[in-house]
């Protein structure tokens, strides 16, 4: 006789689930991940501090304090 398999769903939208997948802690389908993860990318804003710096990813409560600071014609205080 075979093996059971187990099936697993989505959190969201209810299809089924690799279970492997599922094995490694994702709840979601991809097709559910993928869209989520999409969502979360619009709301990233990365920016350059000063001319040759790194750049650093601004998250919304820091956004008006960085963004003033990353202006190079406005000299810093």
């Amino acid at each position: 006789m075979g093996q059971i398999k187990q099936q697993y769903e989505c959190r969201i939208c209810g299809d089924g689930i690799n279970p492997k997948r599922h094995a490694i802690g994702y709840r979601i389908c991809l097709w559910c991940g993928e869209e989520a993860a999409a969502t979360e990318r619009t709301s990233w804003c990365v920016v350059q501090e000063y001319g040759k710096g790194p750049y650093q990813l601004v998250t919304p409560t820091a956004a008006p304090v960085t963004l003033k600071q990353t202006n190079q014609k406005d000299p810093r205080v």
